[in-house]
């Protein structure tokens, strides 16, 4: 099968998942920056999951670049990301409007272990099955094993100081949004060499 329809419904979704983050953040009643204010946890956490979505649609397009048809067990595993990152708005919204409590922190750390799950899993079923430069590009994927085990620090920590475990996840995000140029790389040096 063609990648194209995979492609454009999961970018459908992902635009959708950021317009439901964006409608969580309520016009304050006021001019003033005191009816700013109350809305600082709901504005972080808008931030933080923006930043992650933002994440997973690049990854997720560097990724699919790579790779020319897809399978029907990657369509599953594409649905299987989407699923979990279709919760961020929901865990996005429980943790800004609670203040970033135990559980909500908790459990949006959850979430982005899952997410960060079933990312691992579709880069594995389209290694498998398509693509030796992604494989190349890929790797043993450490950056992948480290966020996974970041997320559990994150998840263990919330249960201690809620604020520790969103540091754990904000430190992720800023890990990821360094530039990771392995796919790029990988397949700009196999069009190198195949036109030599």
């Amino acid at each position: 099968m063609g990648k194209n329809r995979l492609e454009a419904f999961s970018d459908g979704v992902i635009a959708i998942i950021i317009t439901i983050m964006v409608l969580e953040l309520k016009v304050p009643h006021g001019a003033t920056i005191e009816t700013l204010l109350p809305l600082w946890p709901i504005f972080v956490s808008y931030v933080l999951s923006f930043v992650y979505v933002g994440i997973y649609w690049n990854n997720h397009h560097h990724m699919f670049h790579a790779v020319q048809r897809v399978s029907g067990d990657v369509l599953w595993a594409n649905l299987h990301l989407l699923f979990w990152l279709s919760l961020i708005p929901f865990v996005t919204g429980w943790m800004g409007e609670n203040h970033f409590d135990t559980l909500p922190v908790s459990a949006y750390g959850g979430v982005l272990l899952m997410c960060a799950i079933a990312y691992s899993i579709l880069a594995r079923r389209l290694v498998r099955h398509h693509n030796t430069a992604l494989q190349r590009a890929i790797g043993k994927d450490a950056k992948g094993w480290l966020s996974i085990a970041m997320y559990l620090l994150g998840i263990g920590l919330s249960w201690v100081q809620p604020w520790l475990g969103a540091l754990v996840y904000a430190a992720v995000a800023a890990m990821w949004l360094i530039p990771d140029r392995r796919i790029e790389g990988h397949l700009a040096a196999e069009d190198n060499h195949n036109k030599e």
